[in-house]
């Protein structure tokens, strides 16, 4: 079994009392007090994860581009210096190889970030497609990534910075001083939707930046937040997580993803993916809702309500936010229309549960 490897910050959130538990090859902060407690800490206020597990590639010289392009769905040619954009990496077969953003910096010069149990599969495929001689480079050891997320972050984080964060617009962002580090990307992302930044600066320097953060938000009862909350905040917001609702068994039309698999150009298994939206797929990923009381776990069948099996659960909690049990899942286009009802097999119990639209907060 390979080593579980820590991330630069491990024995301060060990200090701070976070539960660690083994996550994508990483030692990473799960909880420091309750799941539902931090969960509402970033609805309402400010909190912080620190996800530094998360890969980060760079893409620099004039076959960048070209290489961005060939690898992924979305049309990376339409972005703008400051601009990033939600994509993913198709595989040969009409799976996906992992979802990731990638950052313009730059004219020639590009960030990919990657999910941090891909990041060896991730290099070695686009490393595979690099066939032009593009500047490729894992800068993953050298980065620290923190998410400061919730309605009260942009305030916080503006007394670090002297750029206006208030004029960054969703999915861009800018490279400048913070907390008296140069270079730190300030990025209008995130993976909550409650609003926020997520701040990439040296590992070198993520002490001192993690403390700046922390001492700005004082008065605003900021909170370190662990992994626990980070899925039920993305689950609200119907976010796929890659590994539960998203793999290579899935492709991006049916996980929904049509929105980022752009054929005005061509990519990895385009062609086959542009024959199945004209022909149509056949299942969809959807987000419900629980009628019946019941938790929806990860692997639970999904039926008809005939009780015919027509799927499983990808993803699923009790919504802090909404009190009842919400989930992702595959079914089949018949039962995908929102309204329709479904069953979750819970504990051998067939549950009454409605096809919904996302996001569910």
């Amino acid at each position: 079994m390979d080593q579980v490897k820590r991330i630069p910050l491990n024995d301060l959130h060990e200090k701070l009392g976070a539960k660690m538990v083994p996550f994508a090859g990483f030692n990473m902060p799960v909880r420091y007090s309750s799941d539902i407690e931090e969960h509402m800490a970033v609805r309402n206020g400010v909190g912080v994860f620190d996800v530094s597990h998360m890969g980060e590639f760079t893409l620099k010289g004039p076959k960048a581009l070209d290489l961005i392009q060939r690898v992924t769905t979305n049309d990376a040619s339409k972005l703008i210096d400051g601009q990033a954009q939600y994509s993913c990496l198709p595989d040969n077969d009409g799976g996906i190889v992992d979802d990731l953003i990638v950052y313009k910096i730059k004219e020639d010069d590009y960030m990919l970030v990657v999910n941090a149990g891909n990041i060896d599969k991730d290099w070695e495929w686009i490393s595979k497609h690099n066939t032009q001689g593009a500047d490729l480079k894992n800068i993953s050891d050298d980065v620290c990534l923190f998410a400061v997320q919730g309605p009260k972050a942009t305030g916080i984080l503006q007394k670090l910075t002297k750029t206006d964060l208030s004029i960054i617009k969703y999915y861009h962002f800018a490279v400048g001083e913070f907390a008296g580090v140069s270079d730190v990307v300030m990025s209008n992302t995130g993976y909550t939707g409650s609003g926020g930044f997520e701040i990439y600066v040296a590992s070198k320097d993520a002490e001192k930046v993690w403390n700046a953060i922390f001492e700005a938000g004082k008065n605003d009862d900021i909170k370190p937040i662990g992994l626990g909350a980070r899925d039920t905040l993305r689950l609200e917001k119907g976010f796929c997580l890659y590994g539960n609702d998203i793999d290579h068994s899935t492709s991006p039309l049916e996980a929904g993803l049509g929105w980022i698999t752009k054929f005005t150009k061509d990519f990895t298994n385009s062609s086959n993916l542009k024959k199945q939206k004209e022909e149509g797929v056949r299942r969809k990923l959807v987000g419900f809702k629980m009628i019946d009381k019941g938790i929806p776990r990860h692997d639970y069948e999904i039926k008809d309500s005939n009780g015919s099996v027509i799927g499983k659960v990808t993803s699923g909690t009790i919504s802090p936010m909404l009190g009842v049990g919400i989930g992702l899942g595959y079914v089949t286009v018949e039962n995908a229309s929102p309204g329709s009802e479904i069953l979750i097999a819970v504990r051998n119990r067939d549950l009454k549960a409605e096809v919904t639209k996302v996001p569910f907060v």
